[in-house]
């Protein structure tokens, strides 16, 4: 199972380098069935970014595309923001990269991202780096 955060997401939509290991994970991720994670929180950061990119109505056009993709989008719960609370309190990262580290552990799931904030949790989740 793996969870993506915004900038894995980020990094797909905008062609970046690293955007093949995405795809393909989302490939992966068609073929089988078993569909990537990730939180609202996470959601709402790509929907923000490409706001502001482009405006409102493109915001609303990526999240459309955003929902074709074998991507589940999950609610946050009283356990998941507790972790993420945590990692906050402890590591340094943004809120947004707690929340999908939070989930990461909570599924016993592989992160996908390129963000190097996430090297403060390493020990605690496997991270596959783009």
């Amino acid at each position: 199972m793996k969870v993506l955060d915004t900038h894995a997401l980020m990094v797909y939509l905008e062609k970046e380098p690293g955007y093949e290991k995405v795809r393909d994970i989302l490939a992966a991720a068609s073929e089988s069935g078993k569909p990537c994670l990730m939180t609202y929180v996470n959601w709402g950061e790509v929907f923000y970014q490409a706001y502001r990119e482009g405006g409102l109505e493109r915001a609303e056009d990526v999240m459309d595309l955003v929902s074709t993709f074998p991507i589940e989008v999950v609610d946050v719960s009283k356990d998941l923001a507790r972790q993420a609370g945590i990692y906050k309190a402890t590591k340094k990262m943004s809120y947004a990269d707690c929340f999908a580290a939070a989930l990461a552990k909570q599924k016993k799931a592989e992160l996908v991202t390129g963000d190097k904030e996430f090297e403060e949790v390493e020990k605690d989740i496997k991270v596959i780096w783009l």
